[in-house]
């Protein structure tokens, strides 16, 4: 259960067993009675031999499958990922090379691995985010925007992987495996022979295994929760898409609503029985101006900011806003021509039915509303919402997350598809099979049983889920509803061993009018071989002379401004006093 107040009893808590170290805390959770196992802490070894030998090695060894390692060399201490990284092997491979019998394209899934010299004891799975098809540099994100530190400067062993195709691009949907590899295949392949890799680097496998990953990452993290819980024990989640296909349709079904209201055109050139047309669109960039949104951001702030005690330019009860903030009342409407200032009637209408959430003319959901938040204005919001319905979503629902897949690579114009797709017929497709197509999308993609991570618990493995209030693609209500599900699974609270933490005005995994620099690792590490739950994890804003300034941040806020992003559902509200540019001037609180 949950408990309003503080715990009158915390120095008992240090007179109970390790396994209930995280039973009472300041911020009020309290765990369920049976409690859970606790894990081992970690230990290091060095690595000292030759990383170039490692390949003969491990073809000796013959422990890794269908598996080549193609490079190993090593790599002086410097800076990896922007971060100052010690000596390491970095070890770059591939399993499973196939030619497919459908399309006739090469797959394999491949990866990199960077294993360094002054090993921690840990393998941490770098999920990479998008469509993947690209083996992103292995060194392990950390949460937020602009890290000072990656797993890899920690000392972990790190893997990343293209998740079984070898493009960014949604072509490989034409193929059944690939489809597989991609939602979670990839995943349960590489990570026993990544731990046996790592055995024949340091002698011993891993202690520790981890996960984690952001957007499409956090998905990656979030299924292997589900599907793999019995092979990692801490799961690092960001802004997950974990019911990506839903998602993916519901951007297009946003973008058909932005059209009634767009004031330009653009021109398509549409390819139909091998003959090029030239067809026109609306441009959906011109249904909401930048100014137009800023007037929603501020409106939003009007209502919402001092929710928590502070007027910061921070909606910390997202909650609460939500009661708060009405859009038809609290923006103004135009009564002429629109000059950023306003909205017209039409507009509240269009922006209105997106934030309850895409649905069919039967008026069926077909995935999450979204919150109201501050970061509505964001570049990285207009570019989810304007741009990548036709750049990202339109290939993505055509060729992966639709059963059987559009087959015209050569002549798909993102655009049209956008427009001409039909919510009724089209969308269910998310869930069908056909032919080769075996699985759906949907089943393929998302986590099996999401709210059902007994295995998880019980083994005292342990998950923090992070997720910005104002993502525009992903929907935070979404990962809230979610972790509700997965608290009602668990006599009402799974806070003692799953944790969601909302980062007010976070747009997708970091930017926006937000402290989005933050380590949720650490925290993690500390969680699952320490017994110390995270009530709270600092963050900061990147401001000016941060090493990656986040251009979202509001002018009048301090450049260095710290917050504490609580463990839902607690909110960083403030003291009454204190500085409003510092943490320690704020609590989490109910």
């Amino acid at each position: 259960m949950r408990v309003s107040s503080s715990c009158a009893s915390t120095s008992a808590v240090a007179l109970v067993s390790t396994a209930l170290l995280a039973a009472c805390s300041s911020t009020g959770f309290m765990a369920p009675k049976v409690a859970v196992p606790q894990l081992s802490a970690a230990t290091g070894r060095t690595f000292s031999g030759d990383c170039t030998a490692l390949p003969a090695l491990l073809a000796s060894l013959n422990s890794l499958g269908n598996t080549t390692i193609t490079s190993a060399v090593t790599v002086p201490a410097g800076t990896v990922s922007g971060v100052a990284t010690g000596e390491h092997c970095q070890l770059i491979g591939k399993m499973n090379e196939r030619v497919s019998l459908v399309d006739g394209a090469t797959y394999a899934i491949g990866f990199e691995m960077r294993a360094p010299q002054n090993w921690n004891g840990r393998f941490f799975y770098q999920a990479n985010g998008g469509l993947d098809g690209s083996i992103g540099t292995a060194a392990g994100g950390i949460g937020g925007g602009g890290p000072s530190a990656t797993a890899l400067s920690k000392g972990f062993a790190v893997l990343s992987s293209n998740a079984g195709h070898p493009t960014p691009t949604p072509f490989f949907g034409l193929d059944p495996q690939a489809r597989l590899d991609y939602g979670y295949n990839a995943v349960a392949q590489l990570t026993p022979m990544a731990k046996n890799l790592v055995k024949a680097v340091y002698g011993k496998a891993p202690d520790r295994s981890y996960i984690g990953g952001c957007s499409n990452g956090g998905r990656h993290a979030m299924v292997a929760a589900s599907r793999l819980a019995d092979q990692y024990d801490g799961i690092l989640v960001g802004n997950p898409g974990f019911n990506l296909p839903q998602a993916a349709v519901a951007q297009i079904w946003g973008a058909q609503q932005y059209a009634k209201v767009a004031t330009g055109t653009t021109a398509v050139s549409v390819v139909a029985s091998g003959v090029a047309a030239t067809q026109t669109f609306p441009d959906i960039k011109t249904a909401f101006t930048t100014a137009e949104m800023n007037t929603v951001s501020n409106a939003v702030l009007a209502r919402c900011d001092a929710l928590d005690g502070a007027k910061d330019g921070l909606v910390s009860d997202i909650q609460a806003c939500q009661t708060s903030f009405n859009l038809v009342r609290d923006v103004p409407t135009c009564t002429g021509a629109r000059d950023g200032s306003c909205l017209t009637t039409a507009q509240k209408t269009v922006l209105g039915d997106v934030f309850k959430g895409a649905r069919n003319t039967a008026g069926t959901a077909l995935y999450s509303s979204f919150p109201f938040d501050a970061g509505i204005n964001g570049s990285d919001w207009r570019g989810w919402k304007f741009s990548y319905p036709e750049a990202r979503d339109a290939g993505a629902v055509a060729f992966i997350f639709t059963s059987p897949p559009q087959t015209q690579v050569k002549t798909f114009a993102g655009l049209p598809f956008v427009m001409n797709f039909n919510m009724d017929t089209e969308a269910p497709k998310i869930f069908a099979t056909s032919g080769v197509y075996t699985a759906s999308p949907m089943s393929f993609m998302t986590p099996p049983n999401p709210t059902n991570l007994g295995t998880l618990k019980s083994r005292g493995a342990k998950l923090m889920v992070y997720h910005g209030t104002s993502d525009p693609v992903f929907s935070f209500n979404d990962t809230r509803n979610w972790y509700e599900g997965l608290a009602a699974a668990n006599q009402g609270d799974a806070s003692n061993f799953a944790r969601l933490f909302a980062v007010p005005g976070m747009n997708h995994c970091s930017g926006g009018p937000a402290t989005d620099k933050f380590d949720m690792l650490d925290p993690l590490v500390a969680w699952v071989e320490g017994g110390t739950a995270p009530d709270s994890v600092v963050a900061s804003a990147r401001g000016a002379g941060a090493a990656v300034v986040n251009t979202g941040l509001p002018a009048n806020w301090s450049a260095t401004r710290t917050r504490p992003i609580c463990a839902w559902p607690f909110v960083a509200k403030y003291k009454g006093s204190g500085d409003l540019e510092s943490a320690s001037s704020f609590s989490c609180q109910p």
